[in-house]
């Protein structure tokens, strides 16, 4: 029988890959003065993606990488566990933390199987990581599961417009043309990438968060400063200024 969870062993495989782009990655944020979000490093001032309360509350990240946004977390008084499938990224994770001494558990797990106990969370985040490599209909009922009722959920991926707009090859920027269909978004897969995706539009978005036991508080589509750049070439700063090429949900649990 198909292991409908094949592709975590896919992406986990090609994330252990980039161990050296990955310690580039990390060192940016786990020193960083202050979290910054997405491609384009837009300030957490800007944004507000943390709660307000943060003193002692319980947070699982989901695709949590090199975990330098649990490390954020933790040092505003935040009680994080990171949770990655990936083996590779986990053990940068623990090299940042003895190197920068900010402790907190890290588990090697999938987004859509956690191994941590139900309705015991306060804040479920990930900024990527389960956001779009994980699949939705699995991690979204998972994120569920593990938060207490009013628990909060925030994820930042690339936005359902970059996803329609993006050319199928890597090194190429989304133009202004439409050059896939919205209706059944779910599974991405790329011809020079062995990763696999997961993208929604956004009435999809809103009926699973709400089957999953969600109320939607907030979708926040994020816009760079003049003068930002990506390092990626999928998309440049005169897309990312006329058209949101990454979004933020936030939803609470009911």
């Amino acid at each position: 029988m198909p292991d409908p969870l094949s592709y975590v062993r896919t992406n986990a495989a090609a994330w252990d890959a980039r161990r050296e782009e990955q310690l580039v990655t990390a060192r940016r944020g786990w020193t960083a003065a202050e979290p910054t979000w997405g491609i384009f490093g837009i300030p957490e001032r800007d944004v507000h993606l943390f709660p307000d309360a943060l003193e002692r509350a319980r947070v699982v990240e989901l695709g949590c990488g090199t975990a330098y946004v649990s490390a954020w977390l933790a040092r505003r008084g935040a009680r994080p566990i990171g949770v990655d499938p990936s083996a590779g990224q986990l053990g940068i994770a623990r090299q940042c933390q003895d190197e920068f001494a900010v402790a907190f558990p890290l588990l090697c797990a999938a987004g859509e199987e956690v191994p941590l106990v139900s309705s015991a969370f306060d804040l479920v985040i990930s900024e990527y990581g389960a956001a779009i490599w994980a699949d939705p209909l699995r991690w979204i009922p998972e994120a569920a599961r593990l938060l207490r009722p009013g628990g909060e959920l925030v994820f930042l991926g690339n936005s359902t417009l970059l996803m329609l707009c993006v050319p199928d090859k890597d090194g190429f920027p989304a133009t202004a043309e439409l050059r896939r269909q919205q209706f059944g978004m779910h599974r991405f897969e790329w011809p020079d990438d062995p990763t696999v995706e997961f993208h929604l539009g956004h009435g999809d978005w809103i009926r699973l968060l709400r089957l999953s036991g969600f109320e939607v508080v907030d979708l926040i589509e994020l816009r760079p400063a003049p003068g930002s750049r990506s390092p990626y070439p999928f998309v440049d700063e005169a897309w990312a200024r006329r058209w949101p090429c990454e979004e933020v949900w936030r939803a609470r649990r009911v």
